[in-house]
């Protein structure tokens, strides 16, 4: 009976950590993408852009890609 709940109870922490991965990689590809093409999509910070959005822009895309890739290989009580 115990074991039963146990196991439940890891399959539904297992879904909502697979959820919470996979929205926020989301989220954080679309801030690096961001990074990327605010100057060309005409959206101004007040400030040029420079080399150093570019790096925030593959940091958050590479971690992104990260966490949609931990959401999908699920590894969580292993």
């Amino acid at each position: 009976m115990i074991e039963e709940y146990e196991n439940q109870r890891q399959k539904q922490v297992s879904q909502m950590r697979t959820i919470t991965n996979y929205g926020m990689g989301v989220i954080f590809v679309c801030a690096g993408i961001f990074f990327f093409l605010y100057d060309k999509l005409g959206i101004d910070l007040g400030r040029k852009p420079s080399g150093l959005d570019k790096i925030i822009g593959i940091l958050f895309v590479v971690y992104g890609a990260w966490r949609i890739y931990r959401g999908y290989k699920k590894n969580y009580f292993k």
